[in-house]
Order: C-alpha cells, then sequence, then structure tokens
C-alpha cells in the first residue's frame, strides 16, 4: 500500500531540500574570499579587492552544462558568504541575482537590473547609456558588492557583433569607475566560448568549470547520495550490476541532473507502495521525463551505452567551436 499523496508530496518536498556540497562549493567559496579584501584578522570584507593598480575588480565565470546545479550551488554559496549577506543601511544583501531574459539587449537588461533594484517604470525615451548610468547609480546607493548574472550565455549572440562588443563594454564599465563591483557570470559552455572573444574580458575572469561525471570516479559518491535519500523515504535499497554507470549517462553526466533522476525514481517508488528502490523504478521516471520506449530507455536497454542522448549544450557548444576555427582560420 502506498502513502498518502500528502505523505508523498512531504518526502520528495524533503528530499528536493537537501543540499549535497560538492568540489564546486568549495571552489567558489575561495574564489569569492580571493576577491574581496580582508580585515585585520584575515578575513573577507565587503569590500572588493583593486587590480590593475587600484582601478578594477575581477570577475568570476561558472560554466557548465544545463541541470548540473550550478545555480544552485551559487545560490548556496552566496547566502553562506557572510561579508556580502546582509547590508545594515539597507536591510539587504550586498549581493544581487538577475536572471538574464532571452533575448538580451543592453537595455533589457539594464531595466531588468534596476527592476531589482526597486526601479519599476523607465522612460521610452531614455537612451539606452542613461538607463546604465542609471543602473550603476543605483547600485552604489544600494551598496551592492557583486553582481550574479545568471544564464549569462544569453547576453551574447554566437559570435563576435556590435551588440556583443557593447555587453563585453558593459561588463568592463561594471569593474571600474566610483563604485566597482565584482561580477559573477554563470552559464552554459557558450558562455566560456563567447567570453574568450574579448582578451581583456577574458584576463579578468576567474574560471569555475567542473568536470562532467566520470564512470569509476563518481560511482561511491552517487551511490552514498542514493542511500541517504532512500533512507529519508525510509526505502531499503536493491540495487546492484551497472545502475550507476546508466544513472550517469541518463544525466548527460551532468550533478544536478543525476540528482533529479534520483528524486523522480524514489517517488516513482513511493507512488508505488514499492518495499524497496529498484532499477525499474528508474526506468519509469526517466521514462516519463524524456517521453522514450523501452528500447531507448536507459536504465532497461542492454546496450544502453550506445543510446545517444539529445544534448542541446554539446550542440551549441561544437557550432560555437566550428565557428571559432573558421574565424582562425581566416586569420592565419
Amino acid at each position: 500500500m502506498s502513502p498518502c499523496p500528502n505523505t508523498i508530496k512531504s518526502t520528495v518536498d524533503a528530499l528536493r531540500s537537501q543540499y549535497v556540497v560538492t568540489e564546486r562549493d568549495q571552489i567558489l567559496e575561495r574564489l569569492l574570499n580571493r576577491l574581496f579584501l580582508a580585515d585585520e584578522d584575515g578575513q573577507p570584507t565587503h569590500m572588493p579587492v583593486l587590480f590593475t593598480a587600484g582601478t578594477e575588480t575581477q570577475a568570476i565565470s561558472f560554466v557548465d552544462g544545463s541541470g548540473s546545479g550550478k545555480s544552485t550551488t551559487t545560490f548556496e554559496v552566496m547566502r553562506n558568504f557572510k561579508p556580502l549577506a546582509h547590508n545594515p543601511e539597507t536591510g539587504m544583501p550586498r549581493w544581487l541575482h538577475v536572471k538574464v531574459e532571452s533575448p538580451a539587449t543592453l537595455r533589457s537588461l539594464g531595466a531588468l537590473i534596476l527592476k531589482k533594484l526597486g526601479v519599476d517604470k523607465i522612460s521610452d525615451r531614455a537612451k539606452v547609456y542613461e538607463v546604465w548610468d542609471m543602473v550603476r547609480h543605483r547600485i552604489a546607493l544600494m551598496g551592492i558588492q557583486l553582481l550574479w548574472l545568471d544564464e549569462a550565455h544569453d547576453l551574447f549572440g554566437q559570435t563576435a557583433s556590435v551588440e556583443t562588443n557593447n555587453m563585453f563594454k558593459m561588463l568592463k564599465g561594471l569593474m571600474q569607475g566610483d563604485h566597482p563591483i565584482v561580477l559573477l557570470l554563470s552559464g552554459t559552455q557558450r558562455l566560456s566560448q563567447i567570453t574568450s572573444l574579448d582578451p581583456q574580458i577574458n584576463r579578468r575572469f576567474h574560471k569555475i568549470m567542473p568536470k562532467p561525471l566520470a564512470f569509476g570516479v563518481d560511482n561511491d559518491n552517487l551511490r552514498g547520495i542514493i542511500a541517504g535519500y532512500a533512507e529519508i523515504a525510509k526505502l531499503p535499497v536493491d540495487l546492484d550490476g551497472d545502475v550507476i554507470n546508466r544513472l550517469i549517462h541518463a544525466g548527460r553526466h551532468r550533478f544536478g541532473r543525476c540528482i533529479e533522476i534520483i528524486i523522480a525514481a524514489i517517488e516513482c517508488a513511493l507512488h508505488e507502495g514499492a518495499t524497496s528502490l529498484r532499477l525499474q523504478h528508474f526506468a519509469t521516471a526517466w521514462a516519463e521525463k524524456e517521453s522514450c520506449d523501452i528500447r531507448q530507455n536507459v536504465f532497461t536497454a542492454a546496450n544502453w551505452a550506445a543510446i545517444e542522448l539529445e544534448d542541446k549544450d554539446a550542440e551549441i557548444s561544437a557550432e560555437m567551436a566550428a565557428l571559432a576555427a573558421k574565424r582562425n582560420k581566416k586569420r592565419a
């Protein structure tokens, strides 16, 4: 007999609220400590370190595939970075999160940042440079020291257009002037390939580019996570063989996607009233997510490793690499 729907929902909510610390958390925290001045006791403050003869800050780019968990990681680290957690003058954090909306233009991004800072209406006659003057003024007024642009790959087109170059100038401008701030950009692989087009931008960024999950290397960690989550759901685990390798493949070798599959499998088991968490629950959860038949189901197919999974990030990355190679060939 399966638990009642409310009990299942509460259990799934509890699983989703769990947070698994990874090496990415440690790297991001270390970079934040590096980019903000320390006090006499060696503890970081909210004041950014100024580089290039004290004229500008530096930035962080967090690049990983969609569904990898980079946004969750960044939120968790930023919430716990005490120097920026609270500004007593405003009652708000000293960092601002803005999710870039696609398609992004300088004007739309400026308007979005201003809305986050409490400015809901901008005159239609305001020029782009006036919008960004307002952005800088409002950031300084609110004591913001770090701006996190999430989904930042949508800031740029796929080539070095005029709009892309203007975005680069905007980024550099935020890290300079009377109130320079630290930038944190997170996005897919396209973000890294675009920012590398501008050497001046590229050298200003400290880069976090986690390795994809690998067969054998990450199996024990994922097996432990499955056991921990199943324990919360009060489910014994009945998994063996190559289920972890299947999970890594199904999740496109991305940590966040694997976690989503694990939670979905446990939810399937609970709805079924199962006495243990089994491979079939992973197969059912993944089939519902991917809309695939049994022959293309990574958790049921005998030759699962040969199943090619659609991955838009990889396709875009390949297109960007081809464009870069073509551009370099023309220069040669």
